[in-house]
């Protein structure tokens, strides 16, 4: 982990009051050894005394700050912890990586994080779904469910275009300063977003500084294609436990055949935010954290 100014971190863009709210309320960093490996995580404690805890899972490439700013909203009645998987944001680097190595990722940080202590229920946003989804193969029986959030679990027929015009991001780049580096932040896949100030966020979190210069916090083994060549969408069937899709409804990934393909993986759960594009914690925090939370109080429940 790179300590980095608290001063660059601080977002100039505009923000309403709950954001500057929640990022005083910006959890308690914490690190799992898991084998070997430190692996990051940020983890805020329930607002009221709570016997359920949830795991937020990022996208590639990044980090547990890309749910800082609204963990504390999903904390008000569960504990939660954001994770940085390993080659990723401030966690450690590996040999090798795979969705195996993630899964061992996450259950290090439930362990560490909750103790083993009530129900945890899992959300995964892009990537981190994919992972989720192998967690809830393998180990379906140690949590109460998991949520994949805006996922391409694409049917068949689509998988093969996917995989030609998927960009490689293997390949670091490094810049002269901290502020040209987060300003050369770009979200993939490209969609367009009105909230700058949760971009900018994102952006600063995600720039570390290395002998070379100041780069992205990801380490390029952990960033290469062949983290999209397992059988996920096999994983997600196959999961043991409650398991739901949420999506945006103005996702790259919101095609009638993929929200057909992916209703019938979770069992029909699906479940979509307006106004939102793939990545839907930035576009539309609010109502993701009211789809997380019904999605989680109704399991609570049944």
């Amino acid at each position: 982990m790179t300590d980095i100014d608290p001063d660059l971190l601080k977002v100039q863009a505009p923000a309403p009051d709950w954001y500057h709210a929640n990022m005083a309320d910006a959890g308690e960093v914490r690190f799992a050894d898991v084998d070997g490996c430190a692996v990051h995580y940020l983890r805020w404690a329930a607002k009221r005394t709570s016997d359920a805890n949830l795991l937020l899972v990022h996208g590639g490439g990044g980090h547990a700050h890309w749910w800082s700013f609204i963990a504390p909203f999903l904390a008000a009645d569960v504990n939660v912890a954001a994770i940085s998987l390993s080659g990723m944001g401030d966690s450690g680097v590996r040999e090798s990586y795979g969705a195996d190595v993630r899964v061992a990722d996450m259950r290090g940080v439930i362990a560490d994080a909750f103790d083993g202590k009530g129900t945890t229920y899992i959300v995964g946003h892009s990537f981190g779904g994919f992972m989720s989804s192998r967690f809830g193969q393998l180990h379906g029986d140690e949590v109460g469910g998991i949520v994949v959030a805006d996922s391409p679990f694409r049917p068949p027929h689509l998988r093969e275009v996917d995989q030609k015009r998927r960009p490689r991001m293997g390949n670091k780049r490094y810049y002269a300063s901290f502020d040209e580096a987060w300003r050369r932040f770009r979200l993939m896949p490209e969609q367009p977003c009105e909230n700058d100030y949760l971009v900018e966020h994102i952006a600063r979190h995600s720039v570390k500084q290395a002998p070379e210069g100041w780069c992205w916090k990801w380490h390029g083994g952990a960033m290469n294609n062949r983290r999209f060549g397992e059988p996920f969408h096999d994983y997600l069937a196959a999961a043991s436990c409650r398991k739901a899709y949420l999506y945006g409804e103005k996702s790259f990934f919101n095609e009638p055949d993929t929200l057909t393909y992916a209703a019938e993986l979770v069992n029909g759960h699906i479940v979509g935010v307006p106004e939102a594009h793939h990545h839907l914690m930035l576009d539309q925090p609010l109502a993701t954290v009211a789809a997380i939370r019904g999605i989680i109080a109704g399991w609570r429940a049944g």
